[in-house]
């Protein structure tokens, strides 16, 4: 098995080729690169050399951008695990392209069962090599499936710019929508749209922890600047970071929000 290794950071590329050499000591490791113009430049050169890669474990973020700028570039003859600090769940989109990951820190048991995977499957691998769709890979990234039942979403994967970056959800103060858009705003005022709604987004998170104040806010409890009783026994709220209008908590839920405000 020749395997080829794209990872920026030194010190974890020697990890991984440590631990190649104790879970597969018959696997052959014909490169390694840090960048994907030198990825690129190798997987054109390895072409239907010995060298060519019968799988290669590949890192997202890379020196020069993120990797999924290689399949543009160049056909990648075999499968890819990717490895990762992203949230175990928004990673299950993978799975639908045949693609596994392995989230960092790298384990012994996961990369051998990673590899043992790739040789289950390398029957047919040799006979039809899966089509690597960048864009539905990224919209699976971005989308992310929803937790099994009973566990809740610890980060949302969010675009900025053309980078992807995980936001966990202590960092989040409120999700809203506008203009039939859901975002997400962290405390520290950055925000970002999601492709979820928020109906959605109520489904995946923790009530314990958030709160769906009106049909346009979903707040955590430390985004609760202040509360004021008003009109009609309604709850006039504030929220930091603040908000461009008024946000009213109904009288029908004003106790069912102190309770939870209280706990």
């Amino acid at each position: 098995m020749n395997l080829f290794i794209i990872e920026d950071e030194i010190v974890a590329a020697e990890r991984i080729r440590e631990l190649v050499q104790q879970t597969a000591p018959d696997a052959r490791i014909v490169g390694w690169a840090d960048s994907i113009e030198d990825s690129v430049r190798f997987l054109r050169a390895s072409t239907a050399s010995p060298d060519q890669p019968d799988l290669i474990l590949m890192d997202i973020e890379l020196v020069d951008g993120q990797s999924f700028e290689i399949f543009h570039e160049v056909e990648v003859p075999c499968p890819v695990i990717f490895t990762t600090a992203y949230d175990e769940y928004a990673l299950q989109a993978f799975k639908v392209h045949s693609i596994d990951y392995l989230l960092k820190p790298i384990q012994r048991e996961e990369l051998r069962n990673s590899l043992t995977k790739f040789r289950q499957l390398s029957d047919r691998y040799r006979t039809t090599v899966p089509a690597f769709d960048v864009n539905a890979l990224i919209e699976g990234l971005r989308r992310s499936t929803a937790p099994a039942q009973g566990v809740h979403r610890e980060h949302f994967l969010v675009r900025q710019g053309q980078r992807l970056i995980s936001v966990g959800i202590d960092e989040v103060a409120y999700f809203y929508s506008e203009d039939r858009v859901t975002f997400l705003k962290a405390h520290d005022g950055r925000y970002f749209p999601l492709d979820q709604t928020l109906e959605e987004v109520e489904q995946q998170i923790d009530e314990r922890q958030f709160f769906r104040t009106s049909r346009q806010y979903l707040v955590a409890r430390p985004a609760v600047s202040g509360v004021y009783v008003h009109l009609n026994g309604k709850l006039k709220v504030t929220l930091k970071p603040a908000i461009p209008d008024m946000l009213f908590v109904s009288r029908d839920r004003a106790p069912e929000f102190k309770k939870w405000l209280g706990g």
